[in-house]
């Protein structure tokens, strides 16, 4: 270590400032975010109420007692799990390789997370688990939710639905919050008219940040609702203070956020260490980098969160795939450079926004970001759904096309674990 390096260690004192800070009784950041929590009933109140939330037999009671036309869709779920009818891993990989699979290694160690995003309407994860049946297909074992939070709270239980299914499937979920910067929490900002006011970053201005907890604690406990997506500096923050207190709950890092380089993942990652618990874990579970990133630089991010002991606890999510409209220059397909990775970046995930671009941009209705923010109502007033439906299975097919690369090449995936034994 040379003596330069050794002028960025961080003194004591300077922690203790730290300390001094959050523990002080009169700091008013403090004590505004701890009253939100303590509206909620406190840490053991919030994970008692969630965990009863969470549990299968509730969500499917509350189901069946709403009336909810997604009840059969949920059996049948259950039924095709229940009677093996989806494809085993192994037998996936002879589909792909052929017989040689039989007698080949994969690497488990390295296995890459496969995740699916933006699952906006319970109709279509039965939609694409037929197609899976039938076409002997995996199933993502990570989905991503981008749709309003209200809206589906009243669409029949939709809500209900996926936290049901997630479990019955056995996948892992995002929630995202309507505390955002694109509620209108930012007066002067106000669609593509001000677009460049967004750039400067808009999040949760103000008190939108508590706004964020309050909201974030009510579907916790409401619907048991673990792990949501974050975009703002602030929210980050207090999500590792919720996990501090003793609440269980998630979060994931969104491309939205901006994170490019390796130091913004350090940074990220050591206020995840300040405010880790004891046995190591945070509640920063998914950690989304830009689309501008290259491989080298989640080398080193992987560096970065092994030295601090995160390796196990926070996963890289990577966009393999994004939507053909709105977002990125096309065509963008990162599979082989994900490829490249898989064999020694442990803990990360494919995430695919998009179908694959050959495909996706052919479409009458090529996938857009901007229909994540579209109504229900509206979407069907424009007679959009289905259109929107094949957008969401060529995003399936793009996972698919994942699986098979990795397994071509001797990696191992993770699809969803009840299905896919």
């Amino acid at each position: 270590m040379s003596d330069l390096q050794r002028r960025l260690a961080i003194p004591a004192d300077h922690l203790e400032a730290i300390n001094n800070l959050l523990l002080d009784p009169k700091s008013a950041v403090v004590r505004d975010f701890l009253k939100v929590v303590e509206k909620h009933g406190g840490p053991e109140e919030i994970n008692r109420k969630a965990a009863a939330a969470r549990e299968l037999p509730s969500l499917l009671r509350r189901l069946r007692e709403s009336g909810s036309p997604y009840v059969k869709g949920i059996e049948w779920l259950t039924h095709e799990r229940d009677r093996g009818a989806f494809v085993s891993v192994a037998d996936f990989r002879r589909r792909i390789v052929g017989a040689k699979a039989d007698s080949m290694k994969f690497d488990d160690a390295h296995a890459v997370t496969l995740e699916i995003s933006a699952l906006q309407f319970f109709p279509w994860l039965i939609a694409e688990a037929k197609q899976a049946i039938d076409r002997h297909e995996v199933m993502p074992s990570r989905y991503i939710r981008v749709r309003t939070m209200a809206e589906q709270v009243s669409d029949h239980g939709d809500t209900l639905a996926i936290a049901a299914a997630m479990q019955i499937v056995g996948a892992s979920y995002v929630e995202t919050l309507d505390t955002k910067g694109t509620d209108g929490s930012n007066i002067h900002l106000g669609g593509p008219a001000t677009i460049t006011g967004y750039f400067g970053g808009v999040g949760q201005p103000n008190d939108h940040a508590l706004g964020w907890v309050d909201e974030f604690l009510g579907y916790y406990t409401e619907y048991g609702i673990r792990q949501v997506l974050n975009i703002n500096p602030g929210t980050v923050l207090l999500g590792y203070f919720l996990h501090k207190l003793g609440i269980d709950i998630e979060f994931k890092i969104s491309v939205f956020m901006g994170n490019d380089n390796p130091y913004a993942a350090l940074w990220t990652l050591i206020g995840a260490k300040l405010f880790s618990r004891d046995d190591g874990t945070t509640s920063l579970i998914g950690f989304n980098w830009a689309n501008s990133v290259d491989n080298a630089t989640i080398e080193r991010g992987a560096e970065v969160r092994r030295a601090l002991g995160f390796e196990n606890v926070v996963r890289f999510e990577h966009h393999i795939t994004e939507t053909w409209k709105s977002i990125v220059v096309q065509p963008y397909d990162r599979t082989d450079e994900l490829v490249e990775l898989a064999d020694h970046v442990a803990n990360i995930s494919a995430k695919h926004e998009g179908g694959k671009p050959d495909v996706d941009g052919r479409r009458d209705h090529p996938s857009d970001i901007l229909d994540y923010f579209m109504p229900k109502a509206d979407i069907e007033a424009q007679g959009l759904m289905s259109a929107m439906e094949r957008n969401y299975l060529d995003k399936h097919d793009a996972v698919n096309a994942t699986a098979a690369a990795l397994a071509k090449r001797g990696l191992s995936f993770i699809a969803a674990r009840n299905l896919h034994r």
